[in-house]
């Protein structure tokens, strides 16, 4: 399997996921200009690293689809938030017939997901569940086949990319599960670029409108 770990400015976090994949798991880190060191560290733990010079969450998740040759995809986020153990209950789920298996964030302690930020994805959620998709977050660690995935054409390049995904499995007729799974605090000299700000926020809730409004 292999797993698109998107990545900026993540040098306090990256040896402690890379390090937490599972047996067999290869990573896959799109460095999206970083300054801090970020891709010598992935390197130097194994990672294949890719440059990703567009600014924007979903270009990096992209090209880091485009560079994977599994045929399960995995993606997660590169801040040591998420129990990368968890990939394995989604990447099961997928060999067993579902299209898009997602994880539902638990959160480990009430500092690990900001009031702006939980407030934000529930009302997406909701939307989302309006629109007939049983999930409860917009999540950042998800499994797929490459090539239905690529299929699917996500054109989002910015902070819309998994809310676009979502969309877009919904009216494809995809079947898609949500699974609860861990959510901690970032790495200790690490900033969300989303949750980290009221401003960061706002950006990828306006980024979310874009897509809703398609």
């Amino acid at each position: 399997m292999d797993v698109v770990l998107p990545c900026l400015d993540e040098a306090g976090a990256l040896p402690g996921v890379l390090r937490a994949l599972p047996p067999g798991y290869r990573a896959i880190v799109i460095d999206n200009g970083s300054a801090d060191g970020s891709p010598e560290i992935a390197a130097a733990h194994g990672a294949k690293v890719v440059h990703e010079p567009r600014r924007g969450y979903g270009a990096a998740v992209h090209t880091g689809l485009t560079h994977a040759t599994a045929d399960i995809v995995c993606f997660a986020d590169a801040d040591g938030s998420l129990d990368l153990a968890d990939l394995p209950r989604l990447v099961g789920a997928v060999r067993s017939g579902t299209d898009l298996a997602v994880g539902r964030r638990v959160p480990v302690s009430s500092r690990a997901w900001p009031w702006h930020a939980r407030a934000g994805n529930a009302a997406l959620s909701s939307l989302l569940r309006g629109r007939g998709l049983p999930v409860h977050d917009i999540a950042p660690l998800r499994a797929a086949r490459r090539e239905p995935l690529l299929a699917l054409d996500v054109v989002d390049r910015a902070f819309g990319y998994p809310l676009e995904l979502l969309v877009k499995a919904q009216r494809a007729g995809w079947c898609v599960r949500e699974f609860d799974v861990s959510y901690g605090e970032r790495a200790a000299g690490t900033k969300s670029k989303v949750s980290g700000s009221v401003r960061g926020t706002l950006r990828a809730v306006r980024d979310f409108g874009r897509v809703l409004a398609r």
